[in-house]
């Protein structure tokens, strides 16, 4: 006759049995962090010079890459023209608004590097109680200038 124990490991042991052939097969869950990337690297020791270089030129070319991306004093000044060009009356005391399409025009006319700002979304972000549909020309160039 079999202890108490052992009918309740037995038990346990098609529990798990039964329970796994439902689940679908016998995968175990502790592979699951495989699917997970790796997100971490230790940075190289001081006897490591090839990674240490290695590691120097790509942080050099993700800053180049990343000022290349940022907005220069000519193109900052071109951006502030053409939405001062296109602002929508009527102004709110001294403060210059544009609507939506107007906003969107300004948009292709300022250059490849400015596209990423003039999207719905951001509109909408900016966009506050006007009664017009309308953003501060002042408050979006302050986002350009801030993200960008």
């Amino acid at each position: 006759k079999k202890s108490e124990q052992e009918l309740k490991d037995e038990e346990m042991e098609l529990f798990t049995k039964y329970y796994m052939e439902w689940k679908g097969g016998k995968k175990s869950d502790s592979m699951s962090y495989a699917n997970i990337p790796r997100f971490y690297y230790r940075l190289p020791a001081e006897d490591e010079v090839l990674l240490q270089k290695l590691r120097e030129e790509s942080r050099a070319v993700f800053l180049q890459r990343k000022s290349r991306e940022l907005l220069d004093n000519e193109e900052l000044q071109n951006l502030w023209f053409l939405l001062d060009k296109h602002q929508t009356s009527p102004m709110i005391g001294e403060e210059a608004m544009i609507n939506y399409e107007n906003f969107l025009k300004v948009g292709e006319k300022a250059g490849p590097k400015c596209k990423q700002f003039f999207t719905a979304k951001i509109f909408a972000k900016l966009l506050h109680n006007d009664p017009y549909g309308r953003i501060s020309i002042m408050q979006f160039f302050n986002y350009v200038m801030r993200k960008g």
